[in-house]
C-alpha cells in the first residue's frame, strides 16, 4: 500500500495520501478533485557503500570531505 504525495490546482495545498487500488483523491483542505500527483523520492538510511558518483573518502558522517559536520573537525 504505497503512500503517494500529491499537490491540489486549487487552492495549493501539500499532502500525502495511503492509497488502496484506484480511488478517487480529493484535497483534505478544499476537497477540489483537481489534484496532481508529485514526483517522490524515497529516502535510504544505514547506507554504509558511497552512492554512484562519490568517492569513498571524506567523513563517514556527512560524506563531506572538508569540515562540514561536528564529525569532519
Amino acid at each position: 500500500m504505497p503512500i503517494f504525495e500529491y499537490k491540489c490546482k486549487s487552492c495549493g495545498e501539500e499532502f500525502e495520501k495511503l492509497v488502496f487500488g484506484t480511488p478517487e483523491i480529493r484535497c483534505p483542505k478544499c476537497e477540489s478533485a483537481d489534484v496532481q500527483k508529485k514526483f517522490s523520492l524515497f529516502g535510504m538510511s544505514g547506507v554504509e557503500k558511497p552512492f554512484a558518483g562519490q568517492s569513498g573518502s571524506g567523513c563517514s558522517s556527512c560524506g563531506s570531505s572538508g569540515s562540514a559536520c561536528s564529525s569532519c573537525g
